[in-house]
């Protein structure tokens, strides 16, 4: 095990899968020689040269038809768009050509090998261009699988799974996490199963899910609830695109409650899918109803940041309605 923080995590699990995969290749805005906006392929040029790590024109629409075009010619992409704020002028490249480039041809061809990495969410100060979670666009596109990882060792395995997973993969990373997650992660190469959720801590009383930097807000709020002597089952998503449905829905009919926490908007976030979904398949269990704590129904705001995130505190409020009710 070594101590590393996620930038780290996901710099070493990109080194492990080039070296073990001639075929792959790194690229996007300032990855080269500059590392990217955050670092996370610092080094990778110097290691596997310029045709293997490279920087690309400022055009996320081309970055994802490129890297289209490399996966379907049997390369291995991985691509990363600066900001998920600035995925959506590769919107169409993505939902309409990497989602069905294997259902159009019959499975005669597909961009299988294809995975974009962008970093997502706010708490860094970076205003409504540079703080969104728009993971949920993409969840309800087949054809893409949708992972957020919540710490530097599921990053690196989470990341090393996607990356040879037969099928294209968004990979959001938790940007304020990039440097203030710091924990033990296995050396070398291992992989964490796509689609799997993972339960973090057993309870009884209520259960308690999110992914990504949100899992650390539904930690805190629920040690405030142990506190108050509820028990909570936390449950972290992690592949939100196939979610791991038999998990959540044995959790729930074990404590009969559930709150669901995410920093998108309310609105049309993932959040309602999954309660819409625990409803039909836990109706006759459930003690109260399905509590979603969720960012506001606006442009993210920067002078307002902190009203906006779903923090403990609105998250172990909920806990309480939800018991109370």
């Amino acid at each position: 095990m070594a101590q590393m923080n996620m930038l780290h995590a996901i710099n070493e699990a990109l080194s492990i899968a080039m070296k073990a995969d001639e075929r792959m290749v790194v690229f996007g805005e300032d990855v080269g020689h500059f590392g990217g906006v955050f670092r996370a392929t610092s080094g990778l040029q110097e290691q596997f040269g310029r045709d293997r790590c490279f920087n690309t024109p400022l055009t996320e629409q081309g970055i994802a038809g490129f890297a289209n075009g490399l996966a379907s010619h049997g390369m291995t992409p991985v691509a990363e768009i600066q900001f998920a704020d600035y995925i959506f002028p590769a919107f169409d490249q993505i939902v309409n050509e990497t989602a069905k480039f294997r259902y159009r041809s019959g499975n005669e061809f597909n961009v299988g090998g294809l995975t974009f990495r962008t970093p997502y969410g706010g708490g860094i100060a970076g205003g409504h261009y540079h703080s969104q979670s728009p993971e949920a666009y993409f969840t309800q596109t087949p054809g893409l699988k949708v992972v957020v990882p919540r710490n530097p060792e599921q990053a690196k395995g989470l990341l090393l799974a996607a990356i040879r997973d037969p099928n294209p993969v968004i990979f959001f990373e938790p940007k304020r996490l990039y440097r203030a997650s710091v924990g033990e992660v296995p050396e070398g190469d291992y992989q964490i199963e796509l689609g799997k959720a993972d339960v973090v801590k057993q309870g009884t009383d209520i259960t308690v899910l999110a992914w990504g930097a949100q899992m650390e807000i539904v930690e805190k709020a629920c040690v405030m609830a142990e506190k108050e002597g509820i028990s909570c089952e936390i449950i972290d998503l992690r592949t939100l695109s196939p979610w791991d449905i038999d998990t959540v829905a044995k959790s729930v009919k074990k404590t009969g409650r559930l709150v669901i926490n995410h920093e998108a908007p309310l609105t049309g976030g993932f959040a309602g899918e999954i309660a819409a979904t625990i409803q039909q398949e836990c109706f006759l269990h459930l003690e109260s109803p399905i509590n979603r704590v969720c960012g506001l129904d606006t442009p993210y705001p920067l002078i307002h940041e902190k009203e906006y995130m779903p923090d403990e505190l609105k998250t172990f409020e909920a806990i309480k309605a939800t018991m109370a009710f």
